[in-house]
Formats: structure tokens, sequence, C-alpha cells
């Protein structure tokens, strides 16, 4: 059952083999409880044991934030078990997980954005990639599991956009501007082939290779960031998802439509996107202190 799930996850969700490892791990973790517990099957359970294990995870002090996301996997591992009748009812439905205070989602400033793009040499065919990685994930805010998935195919560089596979293997067409335009061509043009010539078993169809020309995977891509950070000396850790939140952050600063910006992120539902709004009104408030005279003249004498 867990297997079938896994599958169900990546076929029909197309969630992200870190989203995948997050659940599966949390759902293994719950199945040695209850053989500690004596139950001999996951579906043969009481329904009480749902708060006996809220009240295990909280004696092992897990962080709020770590049991919500546990008690959440496992809520939707008997959701999916109940609607394929393994079992007839899903003992997390109703329990209540811990509240975690919001945390307002990291994004990189545009200085630090342009220092990232400057620390690249450009005249090597790994610096052309990375180039072009930046560019198109800065400058589209796709989600690193969709970026992996991107063929060559895929780019219509004469419409200037390109068509992502997002979750639930939905299909959408996202613009590219004719700086990622050009950066894509020219790691096509005199790159990409030098990955590609590494790969003596097959031919990859996918935008992004790696050294040895397979598709580039989203710890790759990962890899790459940090690179890219280490080069530029940022003490900040860079990773797709901050990226994500830049791109669309910067939006919203300069002006966009919030749904707009939920179309570009491939959200399903509004409020979602709406929590850029709440970042684009923390750094409205940063620069008012940090920059209009009397405030900061004010937290000056405070401190």
């Amino acid at each position: 059952m867990i297997k079938e799930f896994y599958d169900y996850l990546k076929n029909e969700r197309n969630y992200s083999e870190f989203t995948i490892t997050s659940y599966m791990n949390d759902i293994n973790e719950f199945n040695n409880f209850i053989k500690g517990e004596g139950y001999k099957s996951l579906v043969d359970l009481t329904s009480s044991i749902s708060r006996r294990y809220l009240t295990y995870l909280n004696t092992k002090r897990f962080s709020k934030r770590s049991v919500a996301r546990k008690m959440s996997s496992l809520r939707s591992f008997y959701r999916y078990l109940e609607k394929n009748n393994k079992v007839d009812t899903n003992y997390f439905q109703n329990i209540s997980s811990p509240k975690i205070d919001k945390t307002l989602p990291k994004f990189l400033y545009l200085e630090e954005i342009e220092q990232l793009f400057d620390s690249i040499n450009t005249n090597t065919a790994i610096g052309k990639r990375d180039y072009a990685l930046l560019e198109l994930m800065y400058g589209t805010g796709i989600r690193v599991s969709e970026f992996c998935k991107i063929k060559l195919t895929d780019v219509d560089f004469y419409n200037n956009e390109i068509i992502v596979l997002g979750k639930g293997n939905k299909e959408r067409y996202v613009p590219i501007s004719d700086t990622i335009k050009d950066a894509l061509e020219e790691y096509i043009n005199y790159a990409r082939n030098e990955f590609l010539a590494r790969n003596k078993e097959e031919y990859n169809e996918h935008l992004f290779l790696n050294f040895k020309g397979s598709a580039l995977s989203t710890r790759g891509v990962r890899v790459v960031l940090d690179n890219i950070t280490d080069r530029a000396a940022e003490k900040l850790k860079v990773s797709p998802h901050m990226l994500r939140h830049s791109f669309a952050t910067h939006l919203l600063d300069n002006g966009a439509d919030l749904r707009s910006v939920q179309e570009l992120l491939g959200h399903e539902n509004l409020q979602t996107t709406q929590i850029y709004t709440h970042v684009s009104k923390e750094r409205l408030k940063k620069d008012y202190m940090e920059h209009f005279p009397r405030a900061k003249r004010d937290k000056d004498e405070k401190i």
C-alpha cells in the first residue's frame, strides 16, 4: 500500500522526489510505531491510534512544524486508502495538528540576484548552462521539479514561452523574457552539445543536462545553486524555492496583478499566492525604517 501511494504521488500528483521522500519517511515511521504497539497492519487499527501517535510524537519533542507535517502526511495517506476502499475511515481526518507560527518565505533582493549573475563565468560550457538555469528559474518562478522535466521541444522561441508540467500533470504556458531566451539559445547552441557528447548510451531530450550528459536532477540543481552562491561570496544559502519566492515578490513589488502571479506560479488557490503580498508589506516596512531619515533616527536612538 505504501508503494502504491508512492506511485500515486509520483505519477498522478506529480510531486517532487523531495516531497515524496518526506511522505515516505513519515509513513514508515508510523508503520514502525504501530508494530511496536502490537498492530499487524496499517489498515487494522483502532480509532484512538491517531491521538496515541500524536502523544508519542510530543514525548519525542519534535517541533510543532514537524508534528504538523507528519500528521498531514498520514492524513493524506489514509485519505488515499479510504478512497481506494482499503480502509473504512481516515483515522487522522479529525485529529487536530498543532498550530504553528506562519513564517514569511525568504527571498532575495534584486542586488543579490545581480551578484549571483555576475559571479558566473559565461565563457565556459558550465557557465553558459548555469547562467541559463538561473535566468529561467528566477525569471519564471517555476518549481524545481517542473524545471527538471522541461524538454527541448517544450521551448517555443517564436512565441517566447515554455510548456511546464506542474502538479497533477497539469500543463501551463509560461512566458519567457528576451533575456531568458538569449541565455537559453546561448546554452543550447554553444554548451549543451558538449555535455551531450559525454553520454554515449543515449540521446537525452531534456533541456538541462549535467556534466555527463544526463538530465539534470533536482539535487543537481541545488548543487549548481550552491556553487553559484559560493562564487558570489554570499553568506545565505540559495534554494530553488527561494528563487521562486523572489520571482513572485519582485512581480508584486512592481505592480503585477495578484491573479496573474497566481497563474504564473501554477497555484490552484489564490490564498497560496497571497502570502507574497505580506512579504511585500514586510519589505516596504523594512525599507521605510532603514531609509526614511526620521524613522532611521528613531531606530538609532532606541539602540
